[in-house]
């Protein structure tokens, strides 16, 4: 236990934890992204797929949520720590000559976090416990399998509605906005703590870990902007 609280007290150990919390999330993102992107086939495949997750058997759907959730507060944990670290010792010159260096992404990595935590926030109370930003119960898909007809929730509909409130769609822009810029620096630290990212790779990778950003950002955007603009539903 001695070992454990001295690694997660040394500031390579709080930054190798954001660096596999984040390794970890970003892959949950893109698979979230490609699931959400069934949206454009049609009602039956973002539809089935939605089922399919939610009728996984309990410990790997449970087992799952845990991960993910305990990454992004482990994540956010050794985020605010970093920072706090890095706020209570005074900048040398080099510092300051690093910081006039650094990129939009980097200098915005604090707020940025924190509209995404905000977003987090409100995607889960809006899709998943569907309260905000009223309560609201899908109506019924129904699909035939196996011989046999049966409801599950139209989360096609469900998607369409909510997208439709222009306030909802810019909020989620905004968001993936801020997830887009997250990425891109998030990704590039990472390679530098697990010692990927030298001189010879740091630009290749720091475009690498830009357009996984951008990707993203275009992937999960898409869908309100198409609702929004009147090219679904």
């Amino acid at each position: 236990m001695s070992a454990i609280l001295r690694f997660v007290g040394s500031t390579i150990g709080r930054k190798i934890l954001m660096a596999v919390t984040g390794f970890i999330l970003s892959g949950f993102v893109l698979i979230h992204m490609l699931g959400n992107l069934q949206f454009f086939i049609g009602p039956e495949a973002i539809n089935m797929y939605a089922h399919h997750l939610q009728t996984l058997p309990a410990p790997i759907l449970w087992g799952f949520r845990a991960v993910i959730l305990l990454s992004v507060v482990v994540h956010v944990t050794m985020a605010i720590w970093l920072a706090h670290d890095k706020a209570s010792t005074r900048p040398d010159p080099y510092e300051m000559k690093k910081t006039l260096k650094a990129t939009f992404a980097s200098r915005t990595m604090l707020i940025g976090g924190i509209i995404l935590l905000a977003f987090i926030v409100f995607h889960i109370l809006h899709f998943t416990v569907k309260v905000l930003p009223s309560p609201y119960a899908p109506s019924e898909y129904l699909v035939t399998e196996n011989g046999l007809t049966y409801g599950i929730p139209n989360v096609y509909e469900m998607m369409l509605h909510g997208f439709k409130t222009t306030w909802i769609s810019i909020f989620y822009v905004v968001g993936m906005g801020a997830l887009c810029l997250h990425l891109s620096h998030g990704i590039s630290s990472m390679f530098q703590t697990v010692g990927l990212r030298n001189e010879k790779w740091r630009y290749p990778l720091n475009a690498l870990a830009f357009i996984y950003g951008l990707g993203v950002f275009i992937g999960f955007a898409s869908i309100p902007l198409s609702v929004l603009l009147g090219l679904k539903g």
